[in-house]
C-alpha cells in the first residue's frame, strides 16, 4: 500500500488519453481523406497514432535522457543523495528509481519513464548544490509524485500526440499547396468549397487544441505532485523553500528545448510568470507563487 491513491484512476486516465487522441488523429486522417479525394491520410494517420503510441509507451523515458544529456550515476558516486532517494522511496512505497545527473548549474529536476518499476529521477548539478537537505528532499518528493501518479507518462504521450497532430494538419496544408485533390474539389458538389473552409479551420484550430490540454495537463499534475510531495516528506516548507530558490536562481538551462520543459519541477526558460488569464493557457508550469502559497496554505490542490 503506498501513499498514492489515485494510482489505479491515473493509468485509466493514461489509457483514455491515448485512445482519445488516437482517436481524434484518426478523425483527422478521415476527414482529410475526404476532403482530399484520397484514403491516404487516413491510412498515414492510423499508421502514425499507433506508431507514436508505441514509441512513446516504451522509449519516452530514454527519449527525454537522450534530449537533455542526463548521465546515470551510481551509489558510490554520491551516497547521501541515494539514501534520501531511499529513504523517500521507502515512504512511497515505490521502487528506487534509477538517479540521473545533468551538469548543468541551474537548480532544477525532473522524473520520467513509463512505470515506477523503470522509473528515472534525474537532478542538475546546480541543485545539489544550492539546496539545504530539507529543500532536496522536498523537490524529490515532488517527483515521486509524478512516479506515484503516473505523470511521467502522461506528460509524454500528450506532448508526443499533439505534436502528431500538428504534423497531420500541416501536411493537409502542404497538399492543398500543391493542389492535391483540386480536381476532385472542382468536379464534386457545390458545398465542397465550404468543406474546404471547414478543414482549413480544423487544421488551424487542432492543434491549437491539442497544445492547450497538453498544457493544462501539464499544469494541474504539477499542483498535484506539490501536494503529494508535502504529504510524503509531511514538510511542506521545505518545498516551498525549494521552489523559492529555483525560480529565483537566472542561471540558463544549456538543454533547455520547448519538447521537454513541462517535464521539470520548474519551468527551466526562467521567463517571468504571466498573471492575465489568456497568457496563463500558454505556460507549462503554474506561477510558482501559486504553488508556494498553497503548500503553505495547506490547500491541496488536485
Amino acid at each position: 500500500m503506498t501513499i498514492y491513491t489515485h494510482i489505479d484512476s491515473n493509468i485509466r486516465k493514461t489509457y483514455l488519453l491515448m485512445a482519445g487522441f488516437g482517436l481524434f488523429i484518426v478523425f483527422l486522417g478521415w476527414f482529410f481523406s475526404r476532403l482530399l479525394g484520397s484514403n491516404v491520410f487516413l491510412i498515414l494517420a492510423i499508421i502514425i497514432a499507433f506508431f507514436q503510441g508505441f514509441l512513446s509507451y516504451w522509449y519516452s523515458d530514454k527519449i527525454v535522457l537522450a534530449l537533455t544529456h542526463a548521465k546515470p550515476i551510481e551509489k558510490k558516486d554520491n551516497p547521501e543523495l541515494y539514501r534520501i532517494v531511499e529513504n523517500l522511496a521507502i515512504t512511497a512505497g515505490l521502487p528506487t528509481p534509477k538517479i540521473y545527473i545533468l551538469e548543468e548549474s541551474q537548480p532544477n529536476a525532473f522524473a520520467t519513464g513509463r512505470d515506477p518499476k523503470h522509473s528515472v529521477i534525474a537532478i542538475t548539478r546546480g541543485l545539489l548544490e544550492k539546496l539545504e537537505k530539507t529543500e532536496l528532499e522536498g523537490v524529490i518528493a515532488h517527483e515521486f509524485s509524478h512516479i506515484g501518479n503516473r505523470d511521467m507518462l502522461l506528460a509524454t504521450i500528450a506532448v508526443i500526440l499533439a505534436g502528431v497532430i500538428a504534423l497531420i494538419c500541416q501536411w493537409f496544408f502542404r497538399l492543398n499547396l500543391l493542389g492535391f485533390g483540386r480536381r476532385r474539389r472542382g468536379s464534386g458538389r457545390g458545398d465542397s468549397g465550404i468543406l474546404l473552409i471547414i478543414g482549413l479551420i480544423v487544421a488551424l484550430l487542432a492543434p491549437l487544441a491539442a497544445a492547450l490540454i497538453k498544457l493544462a495537463v501539464s499544469r494541474k499534475r504539477e499542483f498535484l505532485a506539490d501536494a503529494s510531495g508535502a504529504l510524503l516528506t509531511r514538510y511542506p516548507e521545505g518545498l516551498a523553500r525549494a521552489l523559492e530558490k529555483i525560480s529565483s536562481d537566472r542561471t540558463p538551462l544549456r538543454v533547455a528545448n520547448t519538447a521537454t520543459s513541462h517535464l521539470f519541477i520548474s519551468s527551466p526558460f526562467k521567463g517571468e510568470e504571466k498573471s492575465q488569464w489568456f497568457l496563463k493557457l500558454f505556460m507549462t508550469h503554474p506561477p510558482v507563487e501559486e504553488r508556494i502559497k498553497a503548500l503553505r496554505s495547506g490547500v491541496a490542490n488536485s
